[in-house]
């Protein structure tokens, strides 16, 4: 039996804890989501928005029509989890930033409805091709949201994305191919992720520590480089799998058809670019800016592998200046606007384009040192 000083230690922690977390719940119609989402989101000045950390768009169009068949049956879908912004008064996705982007890709006809088992009839269909009543019976279908209060500190915040993301729900890409992809390169990818220049120039979310984001940038970074520009290998493609099925069908590949050569050739790559990383762009990284925390994979694919392949062009690449590499949303350059694509983020065009950006910068850049 625990004494009174210990009881009253614990009511005392919970109580001061929970001021933290303070919440409401909410209900609105998808159109307002959507609405809210969409204004002004190519400025990344939009009232709801989707946070750094969760920019990747990953659903595929099964999945995403899925969700909106399950919307037009009437089932019960999960809460959107937002948490008001103080400085601005702005809602950050917490939880549901896939969702909002399926339901802003419907209703502006970037998503055409397919693998439909109920509702087949809509296979193959845009939002547009619907009656104009069954459009505004779908917009305005009610959804609720938890807000937490402008009281809860970023900390919280990413508390509560890695507890409502670890919490009885399926383990991230990573995780599962370290148990079922075993082999020689996953051996590989493994060691290239512990190492300590990498951990110092890749600074990942705090809540992403424990959960193999290290070795899924590695991996990234191994398969689009040697796959570029078609992303395919074998019968796999970014195109026809998606990224996550097309890096499961490359590292079950690679570990099949291990060879000493190519590892050795990989890993003098990935050194090369870490150290040509961390002579340009010294305290930050492979972050957007110096003393930002956490890297988006896009920026990294893009800065990563346009890095190694302007290497191999210029071997003493030393770049005149990498103002174009740093992000700001205030002040949006080109490369911001490359990369903030609110949908389908690692399309073809896409990930070549980010990568062929990024190469011809460095080259360019350094063109532009020599003749100074």
């Amino acid at each position: 039996m625990l004494n009174d000083e210990k009881l009253q230690k614990i009511e005392s922690q919970i109580e001061a804890e929970q001021k933290n977390v303070k919440y409401d719940i909410r209900e609105f119609t998808i159109e307002y989501y959507v609405n809210k989402y969409l204004k002004d989101v190519d400025d990344d000045k939009n009232e709801l928005y989707v946070p750094e950390y969760q920019r990747e768009f990953i659903w595929d169009d099964v999945r995403q029509s899925r969700f909106i068949e399950s919307l037009m049956l009437g089932l019960p879908v999960p809460l959107i989890f937002v948490a008001e912004i103080e400085i601005d008064g702005r809602f950050e996705i917490v939880d549901g930033s896939q969702r909002i982007r399926t339901l802003a890709a419907f209703i502006s006809n970037e998503l055409k409805l397919k693998g439909l088992k109920k509702l087949f009839e809509l296979n193959d269909l845009h939002f547009s091709q619907l009656s104009s009543a069954r459009q505004r019976k779908f917009k305005n279908i009610s959804m609720r949201m938890i807000v937490l209060s402008t009281q809860a500190s970023e900390e919280i915040r990413n508390e509560m994305f890695d507890r409502i993301n670890t919490s009885g729900v399926s383990l991230l890409p990573m995780e599962t191919r370290r148990g079922i992809y075993k082999g020689p390169f996953t051996d590989f990818i493994i060691r290239l992720a512990s190492n300590k220049q990498f951990k110092k120039l890749c600074p990942i979310y705090k809540y992403m520590e424990q959960r193999r984001e290290e070795e899924e940038m590695v991996l990234r970074f191994c398969a689009f480089s040697e796959t570029y520009p078609t992303f395919r290998i074998e019968e796999a493609s970014i195109e026809k799998n998606g990224v996550a099925g097309f890096l499961d069908k490359y590292l079950e590949y690679k570990n099949a058809h291990y060879a000493e050569e190519d590892i050795k050739q990989k890993e003098q790559d990935f050194i090369r670019v870490l150290n040509f990383i961390e002579k340009v762009f010294p305290n930050q990284g492979f972050a957007k800016a110096k003393g930002v925390q956490g890297v988006s994979k896009p920026y990294f694919e893009a800065i990563a592998i346009g890095a190694l392949f302007a290497l191999q062009e210029k071997q003493d690449l030393m770049p005149d200046s990498t103002e174009w590499a740093i992000l700001d949303k205030n002040r949006p350059n080109e490369f911001f606007k490359i990369l903030s694509g609110r949908y389908h983020t690692h399309s073809l065009p896409k990930l070549r384009g980010r990568i062929k950006y990024s190469k011809n910068k460095f080259l360019m850049s350094h063109a532009k040192a020599v003749s100074n």
